[in-house]
């Protein structure tokens, strides 16, 4: 926080002039001291983690890839972590003014939640088919994504960076073999879609892997000579350190690791599972919720919007169960109307064309930072969702709305287009992120945080605004928001249920498909993606409740004093935070308004 600091007898002086000698005690300004703090925490993490300090702006370590599965790598981010967290502690809370507050008790959580997450044995599986550095490190070196390519240092940063790949894939092997010895393995329907991911990337002409993207479009003000050796420097990179890392993960998965993959589903599976399942149920949820209560909600909420999705099938006059509808959706090819990836891409830009006037009705304050539609690189197309890139803050890069489109022609529009759009793009993430960084009003921790129950959360709220918004005006449209909402709540069902009740990766595919309209292959990856990712599935829906929550309490308690653009405005400038120091933000906020 950066306000302007009264001296004791300065401030003293003004409120003689101004009060009576009944004046009311003056609020705390806020503390130069923790904001230091704040400071110094931010600065030193960035050098921890040089991979995130580049997707937020900060180019300093651009040409660092920490080895993070090792030994020491964890106990420097646990003594990082534990010396923070005591520097907290000397600060008595109740003498902070009310912004200080707030960030107090965020960084008190932040700093709990990230040493209980150190003692998870997650570092045996490093990485995944749908996280981890072998899909991210293809990301940045295309040139299309974080990573920086204006410059010669630019180009020099990356090559730094990626020698450092075979040393860190190394230290991966050995972790996943300790994994093997231990019981802690992944899936084996997992590391079989891992093994075409890292053959992807062995290509034996250099100029025709992704990593020699940045060399196909050198900017002007890297000089002739120096694209020359660049040239050259990157072809050796991709041949000597890109191509066989990729290859030696790849055959160490398929001939070692693939035979001693579990044919279990759930976390549960797994020596000390049951513990990393409740630690990535309050991760991921911010909040003290149990498994057993969440898959409570996710019963009643599949129930509920069941008779929503009935409605429907009435209004449309279609003849036969909801199962049926499900299919005629999924194959009529009327819903398939597309024939090539730009004409979907151009869907996605009419609706925000389409939703621009009634935006600005319930949002007073908009995100400077620009915003794009892009299609999904095709190595990690099949794998993936749809997904919001954050942008920067600084203008120099904008927030980006992938879409994954594997064959036009099948691109279906009942899966939900609209309430997709509001959810990935405007208003949901690229409101809630671009808003939140641009407030230079906050601690840099705060501005770049990221809690998944809130900012999911709010994306997935943004959804039930599409009648306001001017869409939903199509009942297939309508039927995909449901879906959409639909999807959220059956991953309550099914990842509970995999990772604590023995629900098997068949049942949950089965489960997903008797509840909304979706085809096998992409609710295959859907289940599969919430068996290599346990509770982060939970976050949508828990933040989602929330939220529709609190708006209806206010609006409850305020009357005609409830104004929707003021309530989502404060909502988006306090920034993404755990949820319950969001409600008692929220609390006061309210308060005030009366």
């Amino acid at each position: 926080m950066k306000h302007l600091f009264l001296s004791a007898a300065l401030a003293a002086a003004l409120l003689g002039t101004l009060m009576s000698n009944t004046a009311a005690p003056v609020a705390p300004a806020d503390s130069p001291a923790l904001a230091t703090l704040f400071e110094k925490y931010w600065d030193e993490r960035a050098k921890l983690y040089p991979l995130e300090a580049t997707s937020q702006g900060d180019n300093r370590y651009n040409d660092q890839l920490p080895n993070d599965g090792t030994v020491a790598y964890r106990q420097a981010q646990q003594q990082f972590f534990q010396r923070y967290l005591e520097q907290l502690r000397k600060f008595d809370r109740a003498k902070l003014s009310a912004d200080d507050q707030v960030s107090y008790d965020i960084f008190l959580y932040e700093m709990q939640m990230r040493l209980e997450g150190l003692k998870q044995p997650t570092w045996m599986m490093p990485f995944t088919q749908f996280s981890g550095l072998p899909i991210s490190l293809a990301q940045l070196g295309a040139g299309s994504g974080n990573q920086p390519f204006k410059t010669t240092q630019d180009y020099d940063n990356w090559l730094s960076r990626v020698r450092a790949y075979p040393v860190w894939a190394d230290t991966a092997i050995s972790n996943f073999r300790r994994g093997m010895r231990t019981g802690v393995v992944m899936p084996r329907p997992l590391v079989e879609k891992m093994l075409p991911q890292l053959q992807a990337m062995v290509t034996p002409d250099p100029a025709k892997s992704i990593f020699y993207g940045p060399v196909t479009k050198f900017p002007a003000a890297v000089p002739a000579a120096e694209q020359q050796r660049l040239t050259a420097a990157y072809q050796q990179a991709i041949r000597e350190q890109v191509v066989p890392t990729y290859q030696k993960l790849h055959d160490f998965l398929k001939n070692e690791y693939l035979p001693k993959a579990r044919t279990t589903t759930g976390i549960s599976a797994v020596p000390g599972g049951e513990g990393m399942y409740r630690y990535a149920v309050k991760y991921w949820t911010t909040t003290n919720r149990t498994p057993e209560q969440i898959y409570q909600t996710g019963l009643s909420e599949v129930k509920r919007i069941r008779g929503e999705m009935e409605k429907i099938k009435a209004e449309v006059g279609f003849k036969g169960d909801l199962n049926a509808f499900f299919t005629y959706l999924n194959t009529d090819p009327k819903f398939m109307p597309f024939k090539t990836p730009e004409e979907v891409l151009n869907a996605y830009r009419a609706i925000q064309t389409k939703i621009d006037p009634n935006l600005k009705k319930m949002f007073g304050r908009v995100p400077k930072t620009g915003f794009e539609i892009r299609q999904t690189e095709a190595f990690r197309a099949a794998s993936a969702s749809a997904q919001y890139n954050r942008g920067l803050p600084d203008g120099s890069r904008p927030g980006i709305f992938y879409v994954p489109i594997l064959d036009a022609t099948k691109y279906n529009v009942t899966r939900g287009m609209e309430n997709l759009f509001l959810h990935e793009a405007i208003p949901g993430h690229h409101y809630q992120v671009a808003l939140q960084q641009e407030n230079e009003k906050l601690p840099k921790f705060r501005r770049f945080a990221f809690y998944s129950a809130f900012s999911e959360g709010w994306a997935l709220y943004t959804e039930s605004l599409g009648k306001e918004l001017g869409l939903y005006t199509d009942p297939y449209q309508r039927m995909g928001a449901l879906n959409g909402e639909m999807h959220r709540a059956i991953r309550l069902v099914v990842d509970v249920g995999m990772h604590t009740k023995n629900m098997t990766r068949e049942e949950a595919i089965q489960y997903m498909k008797d509840n909304r309209s979706i085809g096998d292959q992409e609710a295959t990856a859907e289940i599969e993606r919430y068996m290599a990712w346990p509770g982060q599935a939970l976050a949508y829906k828990t933040g989602q409740m929330k939220i529709m929550v609190l708006r209806s309490k206010y609006q409850k308690q305020l009357g005609a004093k409830f104004n929707l653009s003021a309530f989502h405005d404060e909502l988006l400038q306090n920034a993404a935070m755990p949820l319950d120091i969001a409600e008692k933000t929220m609390n006061t906020w309210a308060a005030r308004q009366k």
